[in-house]
């Protein structure tokens, strides 16, 4: 019996430490790094027609989609690091060069801000609490998982504009 109890109490101890468990600021900003690595191939792979391109009349053009991404981005990561975003909301999608090279180096440059921010946070700065975009309320970590996610989300929506183009998406890139 007493093994037994011993036992309980271990798998609690290491359950409690493993859920205190975080993901570490050098750990975002792989995550970052990476998604934007895969981003790029997306950005790479479209032909500078399909820029433009609309699955349907009222669904933003790829260009559109991306810009998006980008600026979700920048209002996410500024939300939750601090520092000013460099765009007004929304600014990005409204550009008017949605030419390849353009899009291209804007949406880059988010990943960028996202990252080089991300890596000036003190570790104890992601679990402070954030009112993000003026009605969530949620941890700065938690802030920054939003963003990921936001952008993988977009960033899939993007594999059918390539089909539509006829072009094959690129390999899916987890690690």
């Amino acid at each position: 019996m007493k093994l037994k109890s011993l036992a309980v109490v271990l798998c609690l101890l290491i359950g409690s430490q493993l859920a205190k468990a975080q993901v570490k600021v050098a750990d975002l900003a792989k995550e970052w790094e990476r998604s934007k690595a895969y981003t790029k191939e997306y950005l790479d792979a479209m032909p500078e027609s399909g820029y433009a391109l609309k699955p349907t009349p009222e669904m933003r053009s790829f260009a559109e989609q991306v810009l998006h991404l980008s600026d979700a981005n920048y209002g996410f990561a500024s939300a939750a690091t601090g520092a000013k975003s460099p765009f007004g909301q929304g600014e990005l999608e409204k550009t008017s060069d949605k030419s390849k090279a353009n899009v291209t180096k804007l949406v880059l440059a988010s990943y960028d801000f996202v990252i080089d921010n991300i890596k000036k946070m003190p570790e104890a700065q992601l679990d402070e609490q954030v009112k993000l975009f003026g009605s969530f309320d949620m941890t700065k970590r938690l802030a920054l998982a939003k963003a990921f996610e936001h952008q993988a989300h977009h960033r899939g929506q993007t594999t059918v504009y390539l089909r539509l183009a006829g072009v094959k998406p690129p390999q899916e890139k987890l690690f």
